[in-house]
């Protein structure tokens, strides 16, 4: 089954690095938007003298971390899966040979990467000529922060498709699209890095999976997650995307059987 899954990843991979011109104005508006959360951040440092779980310069690599991988969060579920679900085309998909929970996912790994891809390489390399954005805290750290990075964009396309999955209950999705970004949000770490959280909510925030999106790879790059402290943090981010596959798998068994299209 990998030829055709992997056939599949590619082809969707380069349709989407196609979208050049979206590239560039999700570049400028990610720039904006990390220009001010940086000032905002600089004037909260400055006027306050309670110790913080994370440095200045550490929170504002943190910050352009999670304005260069922005496009690598699940905001929604697969637009082209959306519009399969109404139509009734999603019926060609159970004709591939392929399993339908796989081809989802590497359509999810296309959608997740490549437009990140696009985006972060240019962001990041403004960001350290200009806008204070340090390298990796060390060779380990780096390394930890690859495999991190990878865990997590497993993760977001595993809550994709896991989205994907619930069309075969709510058909529009427009639900999934109107919760999913709050929850993003508030529980990855892109409104606010998760450390300056008040005390009393850090145990639940380290429990919860969307830490993994972006939490979790940007502290281990910054070396607020020591690389010895890296590996239970990447598993964790592997543990979650494991228990996504399982519920997605479920979903899409039982989703199957209560498919219908076209009334039949």
């Amino acid at each position: 089954m990998t030829g055709p899954l992997l056939a599949v990843f590619r082809a969707q991979f380069r349709n989407l690095l196609q979208y050049r011109g979206a590239a560039i104005g999700g570049l400028v508006t990610q720039v904006f938007f990390g220009l001010v959360m940086m000032m905002v951040y600089q004037a909260v440092y400055a006027g306050s003298t309670t110790p913080q779980a994370l440095t200045l310069q550490q929170t504002i690599t943190y910050v352009w971390l999670n304005q260069a991988f922005f496009a690598m969060l699940p905001w929604t579920p697969d637009g082209e899966v959306r519009q399969m679900m109404r139509t009734g085309t999603v019926a060609y998909e159970l004709t591939r040979p392929c399993p339908l929970y796989g081809l989802w996912f590497v359509r999810a790994v296309a959608l997740r990467s490549a437009p990140a891809l696009l985006r972060s390489i240019p962001l990041l390399t403004l960001a350290y000529l200009f806008f204070g954005f340090q390298l990796p805290a060390g060779g380990a750290s780096a390394m930890w922060w690859i495999f991190s990075l990878l865990s997590a964009l497993a993760l977001s396309s595993a809550i994709t498709v896991t989205l994907n999955c619930s069309l075969f209950w709510t058909v529009s999705g427009e639900g999934a699209v109107m919760f999913m970004p709050a929850l993003v949000m508030l529980l990855s770490g892109l409104s606010l890095p998760l450390p300056l959280y008040p005390d009393w909510l850090q145990h639940a925030l380290a429990l919860q999976p969307f830490r993994g999106l972006m939490d979790v790879p940007a502290r281990i790059y910054s070396g607020a997650i020591p690389p010895v402290d890296a590996a239970i943090n990447v598993a964790g981010q592997w543990v979650w995307c494991g228990a996504f596959v399982l519920l997605g798998k479920l979903m899409v068994s039982r989703g199957i059987r209560r498919l219908s299209i076209q009334g039949g």
